[in-house]
């Protein structure tokens, strides 16, 4: 038997990033309005102070705060209004010492007036006077000019995946559409003469649902990748070749589940290697689940390829550990912020790989605690109950009940 030679996370991440550098990630233009939760290739810098006039930021009237240095609720201050500002439409008129103007929540503050007074403190008094019971300091409920944004202040970074709240601050700078790195496409091929339709209902003795596609496409769209096409195919050596053959001409990305071990039918690697010419460049990952990983990459077509455990919980570890962080280094994606939990139970390691556990998130008044899901690779519903998951490093022998961990949320 010929036993594979493993790769640490680090030296796989290394090969495939260095595989992929000079063709991914491409760069697109999209519209505003559908670029959340894209990830900018390119800053976006204010081109213009905004806003660009004073605006109120209450109901109430426009004064020189000077002129309300001595109002109180017993002795109010009296001004003469002498105008209304209208939304919209700018303040061509100016207030002096002891006078007042109405205005509305985002109106021109008018020339020479430095505050606003709140309507609630404002009474009319006669018909062009209003009393005044509260005073108010230079610059109260005034939005000054630039205040927002500065022209020529950077508003995004390269990298930065937009947010709802990126939308609002883009549309509010003018932005109409943004470069973005477009979603590399991906096809899922899973291998196996026991898989069946996941809709099969009873299933056959032997038999069981194909299941890899559905849940590795949905864990890729949540990464940022294009799931282009799934296909399940039998164990046989030339329609898995052909398949490979034909999607390589079309996706960034073949991903194929199955076949990645050292049993008589796991195939996969050489046929990778065949469609390759050669590029199959790491067969073993010291990461547990997922020791049996294959990656390559195919430089005629520039398609990363990749071989994935059939079980679902270890291609699904691979592909979160692996081509997620691909993704985000490519576009320079800082990682996430893990959350520092207290184990609740002792963990075993395992000598020479690089340890995932899932695990549930609780919170009590010491702060969060992680429950390790203890459970086997193929077993996908231990992903379902959990809220995250940690590691333990490869030259790590376990971790204790109450040893502090990074859990990773999903």
């Amino acid at each position: 038997m010929k036993f594979l030679q493993v790769d640490t996370i680090e030296e796989a991440r290394e090969k495939l990033l260095k595989s992929a550098l000079g063709w991914l990630p491409k760069v697109e233009t999209v519209p505003l309005e559908d670029a959340s939760g894209r990830v900018l290739a390119k800053e976006v810098a204010a081109t213009e102070d905004l806003p660009h006039f004073r605006r109120s930021t209450v109901d109430g009237f426009a004064v020189q705060a000077k002129d309300t240095a001595a109002a109180g609720e017993s002795i109010p201050t009296f001004l003469d209004i002498v105008g209304a500002v209208e939304m919209g439409k700018t303040a061509n008129f100016e207030i002096k010492s002891g006078q007042c103007a109405e205005i509305p929540t985002g109106g021109m503050v008018p020339l020479g007036a430095d505050a606003v007074v709140m309507v609630e403190y404002c009474e009319l008094f006669g018909d062009d006077g209003v009393a005044i019971y509260k005073s108010c300091a230079h610059g109260s409920h005034v939005v000054q000019i630039g205040d927002d944004m500065k022209a020529g202040t950077l508003l995004m970074p390269v990298g930065r995946c937009l947010t709802p709240q990126d939308i609002g601050t883009l549309a509010v700078a003018g932005v109409g559409e943004v470069a973005v790195f477009a979603r590399p496409s991906i096809c899922f091929i899973s291998t196996g003469d026991e898989l069946l339709s996941p809709h099969t209902s009873p299933l056959e003795n032997g038999k069981i649902r194909e299941t890899n596609s559905l849940s590795l496409s949905a864990l890729a769209r949540k990464l940022g990748f294009n799931v282009e096409k799934t296909m399940t195919l039998p164990d046989d050596e030339n329609t898995i070749k052909q398949a490979i053959i034909q999607s390589m001409e079309k996706y960034d990305i073949v991903a194929i589940t199955g076949g990645s071990s050292q049993g008589k039918k796991d195939m996969t690697a050489e046929i990778l290697d065949a469609v390759s010419g050669g590029g199959v460049f790491t067969h073993g990952i010291a990461i547990k689940p997922g020791k049996p990983t294959i990656l390559g990459v195919d430089k005629p077509s520039q398609t990363l390829l990749v071989g994935l455990p059939g079980h679902p919980v270890s291609s699904m570890t691979v592909f979160e550990l692996i081509f997620g962080w691909l993704w985000r280094r490519l576009m320079g994606v800082p990682e996430g912020f893990p959350i520092v939990a207290k184990l609740t139970d002792n963990v075993p390691g395992s000598a020479g790989k690089l340890t995932f556990y899932a695990c549930k998130l609780s919170l009590d008044a010491d702060g969060y605690k992680a429950c390790p899901i203890f459970s086997k690779s193929g077993l996908i519903s231990s992903l379902s109950a959990a809220d995250g998951y940690f590691l333990i490093a490869q030259d790590t022998e376990g971790l204790r009940k109450n040893d502090t961990v990074h859990v990773h949320l999903y």
